[in-house]
């Protein structure tokens, strides 16, 4: 309830969609027209929109579902670790940990998968950890991994990988019930990804050929620094040449693994269940690597599904040092100014980005309302940068790249001139942008 609380303090009800939100959103009437859905896009974030967007067009009403629903998944999310850790205070804390990250809170109402592919990740490995798992816990571990693997079939695959290896090598975990269920759940989330690659693609192979060069080319590359980067902003990082992250930020990658440190060193010092929080690591590892070392960008919320798994241990290490801050007052002292510190950073995070996306969508409606002032009205076509997608979606157009051969209404332009074949449409500048440059070139 805290994490929907804050959330929706912080973040706006009223925030326009982001473009990733409308290419989700668009899929419905309420919110047409239609813009393009590319092959690395999937079909569970629609799914959740789906009992708003389905009739109502209202922002407001689709980010109140939204909210409800991420804060359901929080506590879907952690809720099977209270039999797999046997510390309730532990789990708490860890999803309270969780729930305090910016870019946590800013997603909390936003139609964006990463929330959910964490607490899927989340709770099909506390599923899988349940000392003498039944039915409920294999469907949890189904379900779970269902729906990270709809959500984002990389992850699905990355999750399920350590799932599958503690399920065929550890003896404590051996058995065929799990090594079914991990492979159920990938299999059913992977089901509508599988046929609509057939049906659009010409196939796996095919879409997977296509998502890769819509993202830029997957590669061997270190973007370890761009994710550094990104702890700050901006949502998407690409490129990340120029920019330079904020000194508090950084106190996340810092506190954290000493936090985790502490937490398996207090396992082992202690005599409990080590397993449980290894577990938890490896399956956080290996939901990272793929962003660290293939995907040539970054953006914070990549790293939700690893954050949601490390706060475990991180948990149990910051709960020692609390039971150690109990006889020490400077202990004490420090703990409470690192807490404070650490939420202080957070929220002002959320702050400044809720502010940039308000100005930045913003953008969209003021060279819409130059379009409109143009003659520009449905039907149309606009062309232009990546960019021409919100804005055409913004004015109730239709949208395409710059070598479409169909004929256009207008073209969106940004410190560019425009195309040869537009060369000779009368030019307008868009005033008052947030980001400045913006003009709009109009068919006679």
């Amino acid at each position: 309830m805290g994490f929907v609380v804050v959330a929706g303090v912080l973040v706006p009800v009223g925030l326009p969609l982001g473009w990733d939100e409308i290419v989700y959103a668009s899929r419905f009437g309420p919110y047409g027209p239609g813009v393009p859905f590319s092959a690395p896009r999937t079909r569970g974030v629609p799914l959740l929109l789906a009992p708003v967007a389905s009739w109502s067009d209202s922002v407001v009403l689709l980010r109140l579902w939204m909210t409800a629903l991420a804060g359901g998944a929080l506590y879907l999310g952690f809720r099977p670790w209270l039999g797999a850790l046997r510390r309730p205070a532990a789990v708490w804390v860890a999803a309270g940990l969780y729930g305090s990250l910016w870019f946590a809170l800013f997603y909390a109402n936003s139609a964006m998968p990463n929330h959910y592919t964490a607490m899927g990740a989340a709770a099909a490995t506390g599923c899988f950890l349940l000392r003498r798992p039944g039915r409920a816990a294999y469907a949890g571990i189904v379900a779970g991994l269902a729906v990270v693997t709809l959500m984002r079939p990389n992850d699905g695959a990355a999750v399920a990988l350590p799932l599958f290896v503690a399920a065929s090598l550890v003896p404590a975990w051996r058995g065929r019930g799990r090594l079914v269920a991990v492979v159920a759940g990938v299999a059913a989330g992977a089901l509508p990804w599988v046929v609509e690659a057939r049906l659009r693609f010409g196939g796996v192979s095919g879409r997977l050929a296509e998502a890769s060069d819509t993202q830029g080319g997957l590669r061997p590359v270190l973007s370890l620094k761009a994710h550094l980067t990104a702890l700050d902003g901006p949502l998407l990082c690409r490129p990340c040449t120029g920019d330079t992250v904020a000194s508090g930020v950084v106190e996340w990658w810092l506190l954290l693994p000493l936090l985790v440190g502490l937490g398996l060193w207090t396992v082992r010092r202690t005599g409990r269940a080590k397993a449980p929080l290894w577990l938890a690591v490896a399956v956080a590892v290996a939901g990272a690597l793929p962003y660290l070392f293939l995907v040539p960008y970054a953006a914070p919320r990549f790293l939700l599904p690893g954050y949601a798994l490390l706060v475990l241990p991180a948990a149990v290490g910051l709960l020692a040092v609390a039971d150690r801050a109990r006889g020490s007052r400077p202990v004490a002292v420090a703990l409470t100014l690192v807490l404070l510190g650490h939420t202080g950073v957070q929220i002002a995070q959320v702050r400044t980005h809720v502010s940039v996306q308000e100005r930045a969508r913003g953008d969209w409606q003021r060279i819409s309302a130059v379009l409109r002032e143009n003659g520009v009205r449905p039907p149309c076509l606009i062309k232009g940068n990546g960019s021409a997608i919100p804005v055409a979606y913004t004015a109730g157009c239709a949208s395409a790249d710059m070598d479409d051969p169909a004929p256009a209404t207008a073209v969106i332009l940004r410190r560019t001139d425009p195309p040869s074949w537009a060369r000779d449409w009368p030019r307008r500048p868009v005033p008052d942008t947030y980001n400045p440059g913006w003009s709009v070139a109009v068919r006679d």
